[in-house]
């Protein structure tokens, strides 16, 4: 196993307002592959990355975790710091990490495979979001998995393990499925899983219950936040306290 740490710092040229950032999302949302199934679930590797804040000091910390896919064991893992590259917009915030996600992508020291994300893709208001965002960056297959449907709406799925329904925009022309409500643990709260790059929804649902065998949340988002979380208490002055 492979733990790293690095300083990322803020790039050269990286916008600096809303109405940058937006121009960015509207250039790079057209280059999002929507018809490639993407990886059989259960093979190869499986990456989860995830971040956390020290809001105080603007630092962020991401890290990655790549899981064997059939055995869901650990083979690497890698975190990264940096400074907050963005202000806290809703729909944006995929620009306060970026750069920090990629580090810490860079620093493993194997391929990824699949990529996690605790967030959404194509769930989005602009249908661009961090896993779209990663998956074009990088040319990986990309999902996202998130913990709250944002600003979409679902009908309950069935309480069973594996039931769905559609996750809804309200378009002029109809509703839109934009991803899928989950329920990943018989009776527990759905998780809201949407495409991001190179892998279809049906696949992202797969992956996703691959991925939870015991829990709500999948096992690479589980451990991509514990090791944040640690990394980031290890950057943190006593007395501080990280946030996500």
């Amino acid at each position: 196993m492979n733990t790293s740490l690095n300083t990322v710092p803020i790039p050269a040229g990286w916008p600096a307002t809303e109405e940058q950032a937006r121009a960015v999302q509207d250039d790079l949302r057209g280059r999002v592959v929507l018809d490639e199934p993407g990886p059989p679930p259960g093979t190869g590797r499986v990456t989860g990355v995830d971040v956390a804040y020290d809001d105080e000091r603007d630092v962020v910390v991401a890290a990655a975790v790549v899981l064997d896919a059939a055995s869901l064991t650990v083979v690497a893992e890698a975190t990264a710091v940096g400074q907050v590259s963005f202000p806290y917009v809703p729909g944006l915030l995929a620009f306060r990490e970026i750069p920090t996600v990629l580090a810490v992508l860079d620093a493993l020291p194997c391929p990824p495979g699949l990529v996690v994300c605790d967030g959404y893709g194509l769930a989005h208001p602009r249908r661009f979001g961090l896993a779209s965002h990663l998956g074009v960056l990088t040319g990986l297959p990309t999902i996202g998995v998130a913990k709250n449907p944002f600003t979409f709406s679902y009908e309950e799925p069935g309480a069973r393990r594996g039931s769905a329904s559609p996750l809804l925009a309200g378009e002029p022309t109809g509703p839109e499925e934009v991803g899928r409500a989950l329920r990943t643990q018989d009776g527990v709260k759905p998780v809201f899983v949407s495409v991001g790059h190179r892998v279809s929804l049906d696949n992202a649902c797969a992956h996703t219950l691959a991925l939870t065998p015991r829990y709500r949340l999948p096992e690479t988002t589980r451990r991509a936040d514990s090791l944040c979380r640690r990394a980031l208490k290890e950057t943190t002055p006593s007395g501080a306290s990280p946030v996500d």
